[in-house]
């Protein structure tokens, strides 16, 4: 690595050791008496959730002799619990895992795929798109879930453990109990009415048909007894037998209350939909930046080529000298960029023909990167260029807006004694996801389709993320591991956030690579996100900065959005030691565990 980010990481590493951890809030009392903290160091292991009831689930597996990847199962279930407006077995995600041996990376695509009987028209009526909104509480938004073959895949590349015994704290979780916290009380209310629709859903998160009290024990006996039949008979249960044709029943007659006064429209998923579903062992993204290798997500995902080519392009930009507000229009504008590539050619491989390798390569970053001016902004949308015939400060080609994602979904992030690494994030799209309950189950379902177009972005070029059968929708989660040029871990992070996963994990990295922030820090600190729209999103702490009337005065324009992202991240410390970091503010703030705390 360059000298520069060498000696950074190593006052980071420092720093981490002897706990100077900057704006990390104070502990906050957490669920089950466990205390929520936003940073931890210490030997034998790290966790870092949005939950402390997760983390620790993943601890107690460490403690008990298991490696990265049983914690990582075992911290995602337990999140199936606490956060199931999130994450869950109804849904599907990203899983990135280095092995410390071999010291390589390796990735599983757990992408929920669409019926084998959709095609582009899958949410076109009388020829027109059908309303976002009643899109997503339908069985027409439903995929088939892809979490509990990624675990099962995970487990038997790389584990240690039997998947029912890592379902054990998550099953005790969910037939005891959590405390009830003012995020997951909000998530309800912002979804009571969906949840109404449903007489299951509301039956499970509306008790007594009312909002659940923060600080009441909320218990959820049927994902209890779903998990302890998954762990006895494998994650194959969900993909075959009497939970497989629940599934299919729920989605294709979504179980509506008469007097609801809503009409969910039917799903067409299939046995034979669940039954051929696969998990995809493939290769990494892989970018070179400032002397470290950035891993991440390769297609289906788009989360691996836009951070890769927006890294890429700020290559050339020393951010550690810059100043802040010529730091923020720098990554802005290499957002902006990246997100106008990632609309024209990034869909799911099996159907597309996606310039995975081009997309992140130098040569092509180079190539873009000379749109960007210090006193100038481009404007959106950024037409896309071409990455296998990189043409210097193209702008020829046909401009999309980027489509809408949901802004749920959850990350974990988790390393062993032996210095293996998981960065994972699974998702059931928007908060609450489809609203539909599995009858007697514990689960909602997914409404990963909507993460389709529903019809062409622009009707001059071809959308590659349009559906079609068994095709998995683009996403934008970014789970990555960075590695230094011995091949050992760097750091490891990811967040949820929809579309702004791509630009929170980007703005992290740099934020802690570049400007020298504790990984603490560049998790807390506030957020700007552009995905080459007219105007970039910022949080209210850049809103209230005078950092705004400096960017605003070379022609960026703002707005505000309460919260973007919910990082975690882990940080390979010297002798042996590990710094997991979470958020301090977002989401009620995350939590970080080690398993033997240092002194």
């Amino acid at each position: 690595m360059t000298r520069p980010v060498a000696r950074r990481l190593a006052v980071l590493a420092v720093s981490a050791a002897v706990m100077s951890v900057g704006a990390a809030a104070p502990p906050s009392a957490g669920q089950n008496g466990v205390e929520k903290e936003p940073v931890a160091v210490g030997h034998g292991g790290a966790v870092a959730s949005v939950d402390p009831d997760a983390s620790a689930a993943g601890i107690e597996v460490l403690r008990g002799g298991g490696n990265a990847v049983d914690a990582a199962v075992a911290t995602a279930a337990a999140l199936g619990v606490t956060e199931p407006y999130s994450a869950g077995i109804g849904g599907g995600g990203y899983f990135v895992y280095y092995d410390a041996v071999s010291r390589t990376v390796h990735t599983i695509d757990g992408r929920e795929t669409a019926p084998l009987t959709a095609d582009e028209n899958l949410f076109v009526e009388d020829g027109k798109a059908i309303p976002f909104a009643d899109a997503v509480s339908s069985g027409l938004s439903v995929g088939t879930p892809g979490t509990p073959a990624t675990w099962q895949t995970a487990l038997d590349s790389w584990g240690s453990k039997r998947l029912g015994t890592l379902l054990k704290p998550a099953e005790r979780l969910a037939r005891d109990g959590f405390t009830v916290d003012e995020t997951f009380r909000s998530q309800t209310a912002s979804n009571e009415t969906r949840f109404r629709y449903f007489p299951d859903t509301a039956e499970l998160f509306l008790p007594g048909g009312e909002l659940p009290v923060v600080g009441s024990t909320f218990k959820n006996p049927d994902l209890a007894r779903t998990y302890e039949e998954l762990g006895r008979k494998g994650a194959g249960a969900l993909y075959r037998g009497k939970l497989a044709h629940d599934i299919v029943d729920t989605v294709n007659e979504p179980p509506v209350d008469p007097q609801a006064g809503y009409t969910a429209r039917p799903g067409d998923l299939s046995l034979k939909d669940l039954s051929a579903y696969r998990t995809k062992r493939q290769a990494p993204t892989k970018t070179s930046y400032r002397g470290l290798d950035v891993y991440a997500m390769a297609p289906s995902s788009s989360g691996g080529t836009t951070v890769g080519e927006a890294l890429n392009i700020l290559e050339s930009t020393d951010l550690s000298k810059a100043s802040e507000a010529q730091y923020l229009h720098r990554y802005i504008e290499a957002s902006r960029i990246a997100f106008a590539d990632r609309g024209r050619w990034v869909g799911d491989p099996a159907f597309e023909d996606v310039p995975t390798k081009e997309l992140v390569s130098q040569k092509y970053a180079d190539a873009r990167a000379c749109l960007i001016k210090d006193d100038a902004v481009l404007t959106s949308p950024v037409a896309p260029g071409d990455p296998r015939n990189p043409a210097k400060c193209d702008t020829s080609g046909t401009a999309a807006p980027t489509t809408y994602e949901g802004d749920s979904t959850t990350h974990l992030t988790v390393a062993d004694k032996w210095g293996n690494v998981v960065s994972y994030t699974l998702t059931i799209e928007q908060t609450g996801g489809s609203a539909i309950t599995v009858p007697d189950r514990g689960f909602i379902l997914n409404n990963e389709l909507t993460d389709f177009s529903f019809t062409p972005a622009s009707p001059a070029v071809h959308d590659p993320n349009l559906p079609g059968p068994g095709k998995r929708p683009r996403s934008s989660m970014s789970p990555t591991i960075v590695l230094d040029k011995h091949g050992k871990p760097v750091v490891a992070l990811g967040s949820p956030g929809g579309a702004t996963i791509i630009t929170t994990v980007l703005q992290t990295l740099t934020g802690f690579l570049d400007r020298g922030l504790p990984l603490v820090d560049a998790i807390a600190a506030p957020r700007a996100s552009q995905r080459n729209q007219t105007t970039t999103e910022i949080e209210p702490g850049l809103w209230t900065s005078p950092r705004k009337a400096e960017l605003e005065a070379i022609g960026h324009g703002f707005r505000q959005n309460a919260e973007i992202g919910a990082a975690t991240g882990v940080q390979r410390l010297p002798n042996g030691k590990w710094l997991a970091a979470a958020e301090t503010e977002r989401r009620g703030g995350g939590s970080a565990m080690v398993v033997s705390p240092a002194p």
